[in-house]
């Protein structure tokens, strides 16, 4: 008899462990959506009231911004001469200069503070002139100029460096942007030989994961709906200006274009959110267009999002040197 209930439970045991070779594999938990990438930048970075204020929001929201500094408003016009843009004469420029010695001092101040909060300072050449037509020894000569004049600018215009500043200088600007978003196949041939990483010149049919070509990541501003009508228009307050009032100022209307431009961000956003999470690209000014319209709509925008858990509004550097870690694990575990 106990060796009739041994063979039965020998059995049973079999069939159980048959059962559970058959049966479906435990279910791992639903891996969570990849967080939404937000990327907000600034062309120029000249007032330096609004250096404080893009500052004081990102405290208040925790996002980090990319600045592209305009080399010029690093020279007074003492120190205008300093410059030569390729086929101009020296102290030339379409965007001015520093205001005054204590001007940039103060600008190079902000530089350093935002760089010290975590920011992302970038180059927006120096002139502001459009390099569309120019060679690639043109693009060399005009970065050789936004590194020199960026490195030497306390040197040049006689204001007291800080011990650290050298060092930071030399290594800060990975990034680019071309004045105008105008580019050429010459651009792309200079960027890797002269240390930048990234340039952010582009624009999109809508938002896209940017690729990385011959070293340099190419960023992009997507077109995205906007207006009564929902026709493209580039996510940048410029363009919404343009748009919206033939790029005069129309401060009577400051509040309904806030609530367009605030809508087409919002708008554009949730596609994303809800979606497959591409990284969404808005660009700003430090000019405070249609009285102030869009950068009211960016501090609405900017508090609503950034703070969210599943958000993330980073630099363009940082989404790079995640880009490229993510690359070399993978060559590693591979």
């Amino acid at each position: 008899m106990l060796r009739s209930y041994r063979v039965l439970a020998f059995s049973l045991a079999s069939l159980a462990s048959a059962n559970a070779a058959f049966a479906d594999p435990p279910k791992s938990p639903a891996a969570s959506p990849a967080k939404q990438v937000v990327l907000i930048s600034f062309d120029a970075a000249r007032e330096i009231s609004q250096w404080q204020r893009s500052r004081a929001l990102a405290k208040r929201t925790g996002a980090h911004f990319t600045y592209f500094l305009s080399c010029v408003f690093l020279l007074s016009p003492e120190t205008r001469q300093d410059y030569a843009g390729p086929g101009k004469a020296a102290g030339k420029s379409n965007v001015g200069f520093g205001a005054s010695k204590q001007d940039v001092a103060d600008r190079l101040e902000q530089v350093r503070l935002a760089a010290a909060e975590g920011h992302d300072i970038g180059s927006h050449a120096c002139g502001h002139f459009d390099g569309k037509a120019w060679s690639k020894a043109d693009w060399l000569t005009e970065f050789a100029s936004v590194r020199r004049i960026f490195e030497n600018a306390y040197a040049i215009n006689g204001i007291q460096e800080p011990a650290d500043w050298h060092d930071f200088a030399h290594h800060a600007l990975v990034g680019f942007r071309a004045p105008y978003l105008s580019t050429g196949k010459a651009l792309y041939e200079a960027l890797p030989e002269t240390g930048f990483q990234y340039d952010a010149s582009g624009v999109s049919n809508g938002p896209i994961v940017p690729p990385t070509l011959n070293g340099t990541t190419r960023f992009a501003l997507p077109l995205i709906p906007e207006g009564p009508k929902a026709k493209p228009v580039v996510a940048m307050d410029y363009n919404l200006y343009v748009r919206h009032s033939d790029g005069a100022e129309k401060p009577a209307m400051a509040d309904a274009f806030a609530e367009r431009a605030y809508q087409a961000f919002h708008a554009a956003f949730e596609a994303q959110y809800n979606g497959k999470r591409l990284p969404l690209e808005l660009g700003f000014h430090f000019t405070l267009m249609n009285d102030g319209a869009y950068w009211n709509t960016l501090e609405r925008f900017a508090g609503e999002v950034c703070a969210k858990a599943d958000v993330e509004c980073i630099s363009f550097r940082d989404y790079v040197a995640r880009q490229r870690a993510g690359q070399a694990r993978a060559v590693v575990g591979g």
